[in-house]
């Protein structure tokens, strides 16, 4: 009696054991699929929202060329494209993606205006674009707009399809060359097409010339008198600056690079910061690097500015500007010059040459006006880093006629997991 009692015990703690197991993979199963269906969700949310960003130009529908007008819908379409069905209406606009308050850089700090500049200055090659945030859409204001504050976050990854790279090649000691290497998203662009533009201190115009890649997406040019191009020793090289842009061209598939020639004179260099995006205000400040404020004793900073307007058939326009030259004395009083843009540039694209001189030093810098002239990218919204599970989709699309690829990366803000 006693063992067939031990053995009923037995079974049913077996048995409510297996129940048990049972419930417990039962419930993880369902988990499972619970979090299998909110995962698919949150790729359709994701596919969805890029295109509501690609596909309207928001509004009011000017709002990237106008930033007095309040934003009441978030959209990045070019406004032109915004009626075509095409493939062309993934066509964005070069000046609402150049208003976007960049996450890829620190924020700078301008001490004679007391105010911050978002930065998207993109590594080395004397570029930079510096915007006031006053004139910047936050993510909190985007979020809002796109109806997704407090259950999504996001980031807009905006950047070129075809890279073109160009370097000084160091290794040639008796005239500049300089190395131009072109890639797609697969690999190197072999026999591509490259239209370039060249910038001096000691000339008024460019020079427009045509090159092609070899079979690894490279080419060099030589600046020794030879095939028109100029006679450039590196003896007389810290005499010139330059601004040195290359179109590249395969097939339809547009990309374009840029290289100027920077450097820190014994008086500092010159950075350009946008003060006023409506109104085209550009500061020309004087800057000793990590010194600033420097040695306040070596005197003025010379400098020469120009704008160029850049269609898409990449023929240069020379507009006047204001104030295009001068001088910038930070101990003597002018931390900055103002330049302005005159209207029917403001909006178009284009971009912002500054040659600067001290003594027999000169340097050069470039700043673009609206996203795709010299190939900025742009990096939109909050860090997907440690996010639980981040939804991406991607976009081919224009600026301009230069490709570019828009990746949008989506995570929720509740989180949820397995719970075992």
């Amino acid at each position: 009696m006693t063992g067939s009692t031990i053995d009923h015990l037995v079974a049913t703690i077996v048995f409510l054991s297996a129940t048990l197991l049972f419930l417990s993979l039962f419930n993880q199963t369902i988990q499972t699929a619970v979090l299998y269906q909110r995962h698919r969700y949150l790729a359709t949310k994701c596919s969805d929202l890029l295109d509501n960003m690609l596909l309207s130009p928001g509004i009011p529908s000017d709002w990237g060329t106008n930033s007095n007008k309040n934003l009441t819908g978030f959209g990045l379409q070019d406004p032109i494209a915004n009626q075509d069905p095409t493939f062309a209406a993934y066509k964005l606009s070069p000046f609402s993606l150049m208003r976007l308050l960049s996450s890829a850089g620190d924020r700078v700090y301008y001490g004679p205006t007391g105010k911050w500049y978002s930065n998207v200055s993109w590594g080395f090659g004397g570029g930079y674009f510096l915007l006031q945030e006053g004139d910047c859409i936050n993510y909190s204001l985007a979020s809002k707009l796109l109806g997704v504050n407090g259950t999504y976050g996001f980031q807009l990854t905006v950047k070129p399809t075809v890279t073109v790279t160009i370097v000084e090649d160091t290794r040639v000691t008796s005239h500049l060359r300089l190395n131009i290497t072109v890639e797609g998203l697969g690999g190197p662009l072999n026999g591509a097409n490259i239209e370039y533009l060249i910038f001096w201190t000691d000339s008024a115009g460019f020079y427009k010339n045509i090159t092609k890649t070899d079979a690894l997406g490279f080419v060099y040019l030589d600046f020794n008198g030879t095939n028109g191009l100029p006679n450039i020793t590196k003896v007389s090289l810290n005499q010139t600056a330059y601004t040195f842009i290359a179109k590249a061209n395969l097939g339809g598939l547009y990309g374009i690079g840029y290289l100027s020639r920077e450097i820190v004179t014994k008086a500092g260099n010159i950075i350009p910061f946008i003060e006023s995006y409506e109104n085209g205000i550009i500061l020309l400040a004087h800057k000793w690097g990590k010194n600033d404020p420097g040695n306040q004793s070596q005197g003025a900073l010379h400098y020469e500015a120009t704008f160029y307007m850049l269609s898409e058939s990449f023929i240069p326009v020379r507009t006047s500007i204001t104030n295009s030259t001068g001088h910038v004395n930070y101990g003597q009083g002018w931390p900055y010059r103002t330049v302005q843009l005159p209207p029917e540039a403001r909006s178009s694209p284009g971009f912002l040459v500054v040659v600067y001189k001290f003594g027999n030093e000169y340097g050069m810098v470039v700043m673009p006006w609206g996203i795709g002239t010299i190939g900025l990218s742009v990096i939109f919204g909050d860090d997907p880093s440690g996010k639980e599970w981040v939804a991406t989709d991607i976009r081919q699309v224009l600026i301009g006629n230069i490709a570019y690829q828009a990746k949008l990366a989506l995570w929720s803000l509740g989180g949820f997991q397995v719970v075992g």
